[in-house]
């Protein structure tokens, strides 16, 4: 069995290619940063031309890499899938097109999917041993969320940012610190260089809530550079060390806190912000002291992806989740998690 994957709910066009929700035949990724980088941020119209520009170009070089052309498509191609939302209304809107069409041309079912399941179960493309329950962690841009995975398709949600989501605190904090976009790789790098311990940014941690809000330690910094010299280097560098730290802790407390009060077993980490070095070694480290099995993407698979978004097809398609055509798919730019 292979499905063809289409994601294009931000500023990454990607599609991919999987066989038997285990082999990954391709996973194309145009990536549009610096298209944004200008304006420290993704402006929608121009996410949405460059997809309508790339989308093409990117199907077909995944089906190259994966030896199919359009000639071969039908006897090769089982299943085509595309992200509906959340995300930008005019990104979603060329991917589900571009994925429509396909199905129409070729007769093959149609499968739309949640962008964030695709993150939840993105840890499972390289790590096969991954099944429910676990914790899902997703973090990134637009999205800090504990989830509970009783199943495939089984949710418990249990709490998410009560403002800005831990990627997009990166960025407005790279910004202030006239760093460059997007923050958090080069909030990652300088803090490295930087002593975690030089400054005592606030930790959030909303007691009695698994909700999360992060703009907080935003403001800590935006007012901790008012008054020291933010053109020595040294200063930048701890400023990124010490709020790097507050972040990483803020989300490992509450994860484990989570973890222990509903007897689970697993943790699994999803989305761009699991890139992050300190995350990543943290996590780690308190899933060791604490035996609890850890499963994090690989960075290529922690960004948007076509290949997280084909995985979370394989599951509706082997537990028989899904409509055999579906041609009436619109984009969904507010779209919450559901169980199916």
């Amino acid at each position: 069995m292979k499905i063809l994957a289409i994601e294009t709910s931000c500023d990454e066009t990607s599609a991919s290619v999987i066989e038997n929700g285990k082999k990954v035949l391709s996973n194309i990724i145009s990536s549009q940063i610096p298209i944004h980088a200008k304006y420290n941020g993704v402006v929608p119209e121009l996410a949405s031309r460059a997809h309508i520009q790339n989308v093409n170009i990117v199907i077909e070089s995944a089906l190259k890499q994966a030896n199919i052309d359009f000639d071969n498509f039908a006897n090769n191609i089982d299943y085509i899938c595309c992200t509906y939302g959340p995300g930008l209304a005019g990104s979603l809107l060329v991917g589900i097109m571009a994925a429509k069409t396909l199905s129409y041309i070729y007769n093959k079912p149609l499968i739309p999917i949640n962008h964030i399941e695709g993150h939840m179960f993105s840890s499972a493309i390289e790590n096969q041993t991954l099944k429910p329950p676990f914790l899902s962690v997703v973090i990134s841009g637009g999205h800090t969320e504990l989830i509970i995975v009783k199943d495939y398709g089984k949710y418990v949600f249990l709490g998410g940012t009560r403002d800005d989501a831990c990627g997009e605190a990166f960025d407005k904090v790279a910004k202030i610190l006239g760093l460059s976009y997007p923050g958090g790789p080069i909030i990652d790098k300088l803090a490295e260089l930087g002593d975690p311990k030089a400054i005592n940014f606030t930790r959030p941690l909303l007691k009695g809530s698994w909700d999360f809000s992060f703009s907080g330690i935003k403001t800590a910094v935006l007012n901790y550079s008012k008054k020291v010299d933010i053109t020595d280097q040294k200063v930048i560098n701890n400023i990124c060390a010490g709020f790097r730290q507050a972040v990483a802790e803020t989300l490992v407390y509450k994860s484990f806190e989570a973890v222990k009060k509903y007897s689970l077993e697993s943790i699994a980490l999803g989305g761009g912000v699991s890139c992050n070095s300190l995350i990543r070694k943290m996590f780690k480290d308190y899933s060791k002291k604490n035996n609890i099995k850890i499963f994090m993407p690989s960075p290529v698979f922690c960004t948007d992806n076509a290949t997280m978004i084909a995985m979370v097809a394989y599951y509706k398609i082997i537990n028989k989740s899904y409509n055999k055509i579906n041609n009436q798919i619109n984009p969904k730019p507010s779209l919450g998690l559901e169980n199916w």
